[in-house]
This record gives C-alpha cells, structure tokens and sequence, in this order.
C-alpha cells in the first residue's frame, strides 16, 4: 500500500523543477510560433464520448483507450488523440467559417501495453487548418512545423513527407484491394523482399513492382523521381500524386525549409482518417516520431460538416528526450531572489519583495527562527542570490 501511495502507476510519470520549467517553456514557445501564422487557441476536453473515437473515425483502437462510464451510462473516452474532438467542436461552433486556423496543447491518452515502454499520458502541442485544400495550405503546414521545432531548439531532425495516394493508387492499379491490408502491414514493417515474391506471385505487371519498389526509397528533391515519373504516365492517381508532390516541393522552396525535408514514398500511419499528404518528424535521439500530421479531407463529414482539412501533433515528450540527448535541454531560470528574514523583519522583507518583483524579478521570502537555522537555509538556497535581513 505504501509503494502505491508514493509510485505513480507504469506510463506516467511527475515532472518537476528544471524538466516541469522546460515543458512550460516549450509549450509557449511553440504556441506563439502556431500563433504567428493566424492560429488561435482551442481546448476540448480531456474526455468525450466514446463515438468521438469510434473505429469509423479510425483513430485509436478501442482496446487501447481508456473508457469509463457517467451516471447516466454513457461511455465515455480519455482522448487518445486532440484532432477528432476539434473536427467535432468546428462542426459545432464554426459551421458557416469556410476556412478556420486552430492551435491547441493538451494530455492524450493511450492505454499501451506495460510492455511497449511508453508513455501512457503524453503531452501534444498542434494545429489544425480547416476549410482549405490547396498545396499552398500543406506547405504552410510543414513549414510551421519546422518553424516550431527550431524555436524548440532543436537543429538536428529530418520531416518526412509522404502521400496516401501512392500506396492507394498503387493497390487500386494492381488489383489488390482485397489484399490490401496484407500489402500495407509488409512494408510498414519494411519487408520489401517479401513485398517483391508477393507481388510476382500475383503477375503485378512489372512497371507497378518497380513503383511499388519506390516505397523503400528517399528522395531529396523532384529530380530524384522522374524516372518513377515516365512509369506512372500510364497510372493517373499516381502521376498526379507525384506531379502533387513536384509542386509542394515548389512551394517549400519558397519557405527556404527545403534542407529538413525529405520524400518517403511508403510512409503510412495506422491513423485511417488521412487522405492526402502524410508527414513525420524525426531527430537522433529519439525512437518514437517527435511530430504526425497529414491531411484529413473526410473526416469532418462525420461530424456532420463537409470540410477538407489539415493537421499535425508535435508529441512534446519525445521533443524533450530529443533536447536531452542532443545536449539543448537547459532552460536558464530568471534571476531569483532569496529573502532570509526574522520576525521581527517582516514588514522590510515583504517590502523588498515586492519591489523586487514589479521589477521582474523571482523572489522567495524564507522565515528563519534561529542562527544555524540562517546558516542551512543558506546553504539550501545557494543557487540564488541570498539577501539577509535575519543578521
């Protein structure tokens, strides 16, 4: 009983001092970057009703969420994920906006087995632009999240940029629809080989192998896949796809983040309800994805508005372990003030910590009752500068 008393339960854990000031500072940081693009705040709530995050909205599966019912017996969800909660919010309060910018922080939720070695409660900072479908809106998008994670500090890390289409329009060509669950789940985990003996078992015609073989490759700029170009001419979906991609690479161009993007064809995510461009963040350091975005044109319309839209997740913990171990994890605390004081003192302390503190300034007023009391309050509190009004 007393290990439960003191421990947190496996998943989630206490930050405090420097690691808490940290977090505190990141997050405004970032939101004032989100910000500077047009976005404005939202919060929706910690938990909502299950059918916010149904299996037809294809976000979380149900055994990883944590569900708990109310009084009246209906059940209800510790979001797993911000994005649905504001589609429904949007839908509800924003239905005659035709395009809307929002930015949000806030705890998610996912129940992971003891273990994977995650965190079960994690802190995601994000944006969401709905209304608009253009590559110009996906551009700003990717931008913003490079733009955040240099005001983050952080100078090391790649975003990966993928297109859903490419893997659908691949499978429709190829006539694998039916299969198509076997044929995604080969190369999110990167089984090409395997990939390769399917699809010449199934007589996929070999101009379609050799683009679905594009799927293990990374591409730096345009110029890299125009041979795959020539090969998808007979193939629309992807032409148009890769044509797509050409001219957001124009686009980031012009934003001058080009240098932190690169192209991965066989990006894919478990999230069901991306439709167009995918992306990702990644920094050496740490094992998870620091940022998942892409665009999410049909979801909206299960909330009752039809919308195209876009959005992304900086997943702040796995941002931090980043800092951490790439050594731009220190956040320097502002100057403090310690007031060591007597009773007999105490109208000169509060006084002096209150000029002090219209000035900006940290200052903590410690009561000391005795001459070694003074001295080990000294000590304790070495990291500041010390005013003595006990002496």
């Amino acid at each position: 009983m007393t290990n439960k008393l003191l421990h947190t339960p496996e998943g989630v854990r206490d930050l405090y001092n420097g690691k808490c000031l940290q977090k505190i500072t990141l997050d405004q940081k970032i939101l004032s970057v989100f910000q500077s693009y047009g976005y404005r705040p939202i919060q929706t709530p910690t938990f909502e009703f299950f059918d916010v995050f149904s299996s037809d909205v294809g976000t979380t599966p149900s055994k990883d969420l944590y569900k708990f019912f109310d009084r009246e017996g209906n059940t209800l969800v510790l979001r797993p994920d911000i994005t649905p909660g504001i589609a429904r919010a949007v839908s509800k309060y924003f239905k005659e906006q035709s395009t809307v910018r929002l930015c949000y922080s806030g705890n998610v939720f996912i129940n992971n087995t003891s273990y994977q070695g995650r965190l079960k409660e994690s802190t995601q900072l994000g944006a969401e632009y709905i209304g608009e479908k253009s590559v110009e809106s996906d551009g700003e998008m990717i931008t913003m999240v490079v733009d955040s994670l240099k005001k983050a500090g952080l100078h090391d890390f790649q975003i990966s940029v993928g297109h859903s289409d490419l893997f659908e329009g691949l499978i429709e060509e190829s006539g694998l629809s039916d299969e198509m669950d076997r044929v995604k789940h080969l190369i999110m985990n990167k089984n090409f080989y395997g990939l390769q003996d399917y699809l010449t078992e199934k007589c996929i015609a070999p101009d379609l192998q050799k683009i679905f073989m594009t799927l293990n490759a990374f591409f730096d700029t345009p110029s890299q896949w125009e041979d795959i170009m020539v090969l998808a001419e007979s193939y629309p979906r992807i032409y148009a796809t890769l044509k797509y991609l050409k001219e957001l690479d124009e686009v980031l161009r012009l934003y001058q983040v080009t240098d932190y993007i690169h192209y991965e064809f066989g990006l894919l995510t478990t999230h069901k309800y991306y439709t167009g461009i995918i992306f990702q963040g990644y920094s050496f350091g740490s094992g998870e994805p620091i940022v998942k975005g892409g665009r999410y044109d049909k979801l909206m319309r299960y909330f009752e508005k039809d919308a195209p839209a876009i959005g992304f997740a900086i997943e702040l913990d796995q941002l931090m372990l980043a800092l951490q171990r790439q050594g731009n994890d220190t956040v320097p605390f502002a100057k403090k003030i310690t007031v060591l004081y007597r009773k007999e003192r105490r109208q000169e302390a509060i006084q002096k910590a209150m000029e002090q503190r219209i000035e900006g300034v940290t200052v903590e007023l410690v009561l000391v009752d005795s001459a070694s009391d003074f001295e080990k309050k000294k000590l304790q509190f070495s990291d500041s500068e010390v005013l003595d009004l006990y002496s």
